[in-house]
């Protein structure tokens, strides 16, 4: 009796650690849904562990989470659509995370839906809840301030929600 020829193909697994010394073990054919994983892959630089030391666990499990998603044979494109907006009902801070990680694995489809979800969180927002969200001090002068309100008054209209998720 002849064996299925899919059990006589052997997956390739490949560990990634994350810069908190965690190590994940994941499909190869998942893995390389990141360009930066890939080509290292392809260079033979991926015998043993890669060290991922931008990226910390609870990010690189998330990051792991969306790859297993959408590599997924069996999920059809409502399924990842449903999955892609549950996944970015996280905090600001953590989406963050991700797409800094999405930007270093070269994963675009990760970033594209980190930054859309970044986006959509700032849309209609005034620049004193953008400043806060993203944790940045203004360097402009009280005076400054004013002189740039009275000259673009659009730019200072929206929701005042000062939620940051």
């Amino acid at each position: 009796m002849a064996e299925a020829s899919s059990s006589t193909i052997k997956k390739k697994y490949l560990t990634l650690k994350s810069s908190d010394g965690d190590e994940f073990v994941l499909e190869e054919s998942i893995a390389i849904q990141s360009v930066t994983i890939k080509n290292m892959v392809e260079d033979g630089c991926s015998s043993s562990v890669i060290p991922l030391s931008k990226i910390d666990t609870g990010t690189l499990i998330k990051v792991i989470e969306y790859m297993k998603m959408h590599s997924s044979t069996s999920s059809n494109e409502e399924e990842i659509q449903n999955f892609d907006k549950e996944f970015v009902r996280i905090s600001i801070k953590t989406i963050l995370n991700i797409l800094e990680a999405a930007n270093f694995l070269d994963i675009r489809s990760l970033l594209e839906l980190c930054a859309e979800a970044v986006a959509n969180r700032i849309k209609n927002k005034t620049p004193e809840v953008v400043r806060k969200i993203f944790n940045i001090t203004s360097d402009f002068t009280p005076e400054e301030e004013a002189e740039i309100r009275n000259e673009t008054p659009w730019a200072f209209e929206g929701d005042l929600d000062h939620s940051l998720d």
